[in-house]
């Protein structure tokens, strides 16, 4: 196995699960110290469990990425505890409800989902930065989605908040390269999370309605998009800047 970051301090949002829990170990599988948040606390602390049984380095943090005082709160433990702060995985978003009239979507399901998963990448990384000028040549990698190529139905603003990652991660970029940060994004098609669960539910034959829009046919591990961001995160990647990189299976090719 790679060494790819040895001595780094990474820091992981939505670590309790799903691609963020995946990412997390894989980090700390090739010698990264990493800071696992969630807004569960219980999930970090099983993640930095995991990491820990397979002789790893980790600290769990429960945050909630919708405050901004939460996210400096992560990275100032990222600094107290690993002495800085190398890579940022933003991956931390909720999906919000399924209402298939446009206008009973509530407005607190808005706010909340919009909080979440685009104002909580902007507060991450606004309180990110400061800690990584210090490191030099460091890398952000947010999540993003394949919805931030593409509209569905009855989640307003879910595809919303993506399309404004997708945004965000390109300004960003544009801005914070000059310091020799690299700002990207991963846009994952369908992973078999919880997320994915809550999409399809229980239904295998709507399970299998969703898998057969993607060419390639089935449903990703979360590990296959751990293996994007750690090659994101890696020197491999140095010329990488304000990129939409898609692991979607083919999803979003038509």
């Amino acid at each position: 196995m790679q060494q790819r970051f040895v001595g780094k301090a990474v820091l992981v949002t939505g670590g309790g699960s799903g691609i963020g829990r995946a990412t997390a170990i894989a980090f700390a599988r090739e010698g990264a110290r990493v800071v696992v948040v969630d807004r569960h606390g219980d999930t970090a602390r099983a993640t930095v469990a995991t990491i820990a049984s397979e002789g790893g380095t980790a600290s769990a943090f429960e945050a909630d990425v919708s405050s901004f005082a939460a996210c400096q709160a992560m990275v100032e433990h990222s600094v107290a505890t690993y002495g800085g702060l190398h890579i940022a995985f933003n991956n931390a978003g909720i999906e919000g409800p399924f209402v298939p009239n446009f206008t009973d979507y509530s407005v607190e399901d808005w706010d909340r989902v919009i909080a979440v998963n685009q104002s909580g990448i902007f507060y991450a990384m606004k309180a990110e930065v400061p800690a990584m000028r210090r490191s030099g040549g460091t890398p952000i990698i947010n999540t993003a989605s394949a919805a931030s190529f593409l509209a569905a139905p009855a989640m307003p603003a879910y595809i919303a908040s993506k399309h404004g990652v997708a945004g965000l991660t390109k300004a960003a970029a544009l801005d914070l390269i000059r310091e020799g940060i690299r700002v990207n994004a991963i846009c994952p098609g369908y992973v078999e999370t919880g997320m994915m669960a809550a999409l399809v539910g229980m239904d295998e034959a709507a399970r299998d309605s969703f898998v057969s829009q993607a060419p390639i046919n089935r449903v990703a591990d979360p590990s296959e998009m751990a293996e994007v961001v750690l090659f994101m995160a890696s020197d491999a990647a140095s010329y990488l800047v304000g990129s939409l990189l898609r692991a979607d299976g083919g999803l979003t090719v038509t």
